[in-house]
């Protein structure tokens, strides 16, 4: 399974909740390099850290990322 951050949704996403890539970074215990990263769709995410950030931003974890299950 891979899960990859829905690029334009996850960045309005932030940008809606008041967050700089740094803020999401502490509000979440992730690195800001990690959440660049994700915006840009390079990293994946497991699971519970995709969980963890949708909790964060308010989101459902469908709107905020694309699961592929290969």
């Amino acid at each position: 399974m891979q899960i990859k951050a829905k690029t334009d949704a996850f960045i309005k996403a932030r940008v809606m909740k008041g967050y700089s890539q740094r803020e999401l970074a502490r509000h979440s215990g992730l690195s800001h390099a990690y959440i660049s990263l994700l915006e840009r769709s390079i990293k994946s995410v497991g699971p519970s850290t995709a969980k963890r950030l949708s909790e964060v931003l308010e989101m459902e974890l469908e709107e905020l990322f694309q699961i592929n299950i290969a």
